[in-house]
């Protein structure tokens, strides 16, 4: 019988990915939010169950930090598996949207600063 690591896995981590180091994409950072696609292509072959288990976790929109925490995987073995969905038409991403710097409310930052204090 194998037994599984540390953390109680029967599989390693780079076997989910079929032994990939990198992914085909560089859609994702930590905080790109990913969405299950439904209904899911019936053309699309049939997912691998650790597959599946993204599908699920990801039918509400989910930061790929939180996707690989909750999966207690690393992030780039989740990052591969998220390209493999990607690429197949099951998931959308949405990436961080950019914010551009402004000048600093100081009112509000003071507001913050004297609540803080109070504390």
């Amino acid at each position: 019988m194998a037994e599984g690591d540390v953390g109680g896995r029967l599989v390693r981590p780079f076997t989910l990915t079929g032994g990939r180091t990198r992914p085909s994409r560089a859609d994702f950072t930590l905080i790109t939010m990913v969405t299950t696609v439904e209904p899911q292509p019936v053309e699309a072959a049939r997912p691998q169950p650790e597959h599946t288990r993204i599908l699920r976790l990801c039918a509400e929109p989910l930061a790929v930090a939180e996707l690989a925490a909750r999966l207690d995987l690393p992030m780039s073995v989740v990052v591969i598996m998220l390209c493999d969905l990607l690429e197949a038409g099951r998931i959308t991403v949405r990436p961080p949207h950019h914010v551009t710097r402004t000048k600093p409310d100081l009112d509000l930052l003071q507001k913050v600063r004297d609540g803080l204090g109070r504390l």
